[in-house]
């Protein structure tokens, strides 16, 4: 590949909207998956890394947790046992 060539495949994007996007990306890809955590749903995340999600996914799969690591450890555990 030419220089060109490699500069045009090549799109910036913050950190932010990469961690996005490969959220999005494994939410698509599979049903089962959802995500879970402290404000994760309606306000969006940390630095908003989540913000969208809800709306797109739902609910169901798009989870705000109560502040307890050991909570939503537990549930994380139980998902990935029950497949």
């Amino acid at each position: 590949m030419d220089q060109v060539t490699t500069q045009a495949a090549i799109k910036e994007t913050t950190y932010r909207e990469a961690v996005r996007e490969a959220l999005r990306d494994a939410l698509r890809r599979d049903d089962r998956v959802f995500l879970m955590g402290e404000d994760v749903g309606r306000y969006g995340g940390c630095y908003a890394v989540s913000h969208g999600l809800l709306a797109e996914f739902g609910p169901e799969r798009i989870r705000d947790t109560p502040l307890s690591e050991s909570g939503f450890t537990g549930a994380g555990i139980g998902a990935a046992m029950a497949g």
